[in-house]
């Protein structure tokens, strides 16, 4: 992988999948800043501890990507410190699961706030920037249920499909300029999340996944890490699936 060094921000870099993407993009020569929401400041030394001992060194940067003033200062503070953001991971998200029947409105507003307003937040601070160096990377984090929609998650699936809709919008403003946008779709992970999941709904879940397992995050960061590739110029508006063929289309 050829990245000359160039700087990556993660949003919700220090999650299950955020960690694994921030990982491997140091792996593969980038440096790297991981964005954390400032409710996460008492663990953050402890993350950055773990990342050191297992010989990475990752940037770190507070920000509620939910709200736009917010988010342009946290991108202000990260270049003003680190330098110009070559590759931006929109990674960071929520769920507030509950039928539509039953969804009360700040469960919708603050996911799609999160998952999906956030894209634009944090997106529209280095997209001139990129323009500018002719050059960028934009990869959002979607999921398989923004493309075949979840019982319980409406707001999580429309936000979900909304930020491939914006990718593919995207992906049209810099396809002359030498930026690429795209989206990984993740199935179900191994995260602390679903591994905080009762066993009888975790086999349920497997079970319905072809290659019977969940994903690993360090096969999403692989995902990721080859999107972000210097070679990978012909590559945009697209929704690469890692789901193990749960969902084919």
């Amino acid at each position: 992988m050829n990245t000359n060094g160039r700087l990556a921000l993660v949003t919700g870099g220090v999650g299950g999948i955020g960690t694994a993407v921030c990982r491997k993009l140091v792996q593969k020569g980038c440096r790297v800043v991981a964005c954390y929401h400032p409710d996460e400041t008492d663990n953050m030394e402890a993350w950055s501890k773990a990342r050191e001992a297992e010989g990475i060194h990752i940037g770190l940067v507070a920000g509620d990507v939910s709200s736009a003033v917010n988010s342009l200062e946290m991108i202000d503070k990260a270049e003003e410190e680190f330098g110009p953001i070559d590759i931006l991971v929109n990674c960071a998200g929520i769920t507030r699961d509950s039928s539509f029947k039953r969804m009360e409105l700040d469960h919708w507003e603050s996911v799609i706030n999160t998952n999906l307003n956030s894209v634009y937040y944090v997106t529209r601070p280095v997209w001139e920037g990129m323009l500018e160096r002719g050059f960028g990377r934009i990869i959002n984090i979607s999921s398989v249920n923004g493309q075949r929609g979840q019982f319980g998650q409406v707001n999580y699936s429309a936000a979900k499909a909304g930020m491939h809709g914006f990718t593919m919008a995207l992906a049209l403003e810099g396809a002359t300029k030498g930026i690429t946008v795209n989206t990984v779709s993740p199935g179900y992970v191994d995260t602390p999340m679903t591994l905080a999941m009762q066993d009888s709904v975790r086999e349920s879940i497997i079970s319905g996944i072809p290659m019977r397992r969940m994903g690993t995050p360090e096969e999403i960061a692989n995902a990721v890490a080859f999107l972000a590739d210097d070679e990978s110029t012909y590559i945009t508006g697209v929704n690469l699936p890692v789901n193990g063929g749960l969902f084919i289309k």
